[in-house]
């Protein structure tokens, strides 16, 4: 059991690193556009925001929903108002997203107005999901170390390390791509693409 538990949890905790990696590079990112002689690769941020709408919702919180916290809540029915809480959040994270997507769309058509507006999007949505994760990590997975039992740890760990994701159908390897797509075009220091030009002053 414990290695299925340790197997588990580490790969939930892989894969809120690699959200929050994403999230500081755009938090970066969002925040050199602030300067308006910047001239900023749209593709990246476009990139970016379909990777963290993608992966959390596609591959990350389907199992959370349907396999850790169901577990969670068969072994223990008191943590509802927590799980309840969280299951709110990762919609509202959903709403935050297309919002960003939103801004985005207004700050590539009108720069360099609206990139005050993309950069307090972004902050909201990292601020949100980060604040989300450690939730996560800080009240579920405890509760989960001292209540579920074998069987769900091997149930958790299964559908975690899968290569391709029993819910939602979606082969992970598309997101290894999308990850790797937006550390070759994301610019020094937050990828290997070359850093954004400016215009002459």
């Amino acid at each position: 059991m414990k290695d299925a538990k340790d197997q588990a949890v580490r790969t939930i905790k892989d894969e809120h690193r690699t959200i929050s990696a994403v999230l500081h590079g755009l938090r970066y990112l969002a925040q050199q556009s602030l300067d308006a002689k910047v001239q900023p690769d749209f593709a990246v941020f476009r990139a970016m925001i379909y990777y963290i709408d993608e992966f959390p919702e596609k591959l990350h919180h389907p199992k959370e929903e349907k396999i850790l916290f169901a577990r969670l809540l068969q072994r223990m029915p008191e943590a509802a108002a927590l799980i309840g809480e969280l299951h709110e959040e990762h919609l509202a994270g959903a709403r935050l997203i297309r919002e960003l997507e939103r801004e985005l769309a207004y700050f590539e058509e009108n720069r360099p107005a609206g990139a005050a507006s993309f950069k307090a999007a972004v902050d909201a949505y990292a601020d949100f999901h980060w604040n989300h994760m450690r939730k996560e990590e800080g009240k579920v997975l405890p509760l989960a170390g001292e209540r579920l039992l074998p069987e769900d740890w091997e149930a958790i760990s299964t559908a975690f390390a899968a290569n391709k994701d029993p819910i939602a159908g979606v082969p992970e390897k598309e997101f290894e791509t999308l990850f790797s797509r937006i550390a070759s075009i994301a610019p020094d220091p937050i990828g290997f693409g070359s850093r954004w030009k400016k215009a002459p002053t």
